[in-house]
């Protein structure tokens, strides 16, 4: 299993029931998958560097998890299918 980091930015105006039902649903994508979620960090609303279809804040989410290989793939695919996900990353911490 390796260390990895994923960083989301939601849409801002979502409301609070269905943004922390959309969290849930991608923590339940690395936990079913056999995956460990070490800590869930929400920053919260915050001002974009750059405007994102006109839109100048969003909601950043940043998950630490340990999962196998083939997992950050699916969690993509989630991502780039949601309509809420306006920019995500995922990537793989070193070991130390």
């Amino acid at each position: 299993m390796n260390n990895y980091e994923a960083l989301y930015v939601l849409k801002p105006d979502m409301e609070d029931e269905a943004r922390a039902e959309l969290i849930s649903k991608f923590s339940g994508i690395i936990t079913e998958d056999g995956g460990e979620i070490e800590g869930i960090d929400e920053w919260g609303k915050r001002r974009l560097a750059y405007p994102i279809d006109y839109i100048n804040d969003g909601y950043y989410v940043l998950v630490n998890f340990k999962a196998k290989p083939e997992l950050p793939a699916e969690l993509e695919r989630n991502f780039k299918i949601s309509e809420f996900v306006m920019r995500y990353m995922v990537i793989r911490k070193d070991e130390q």
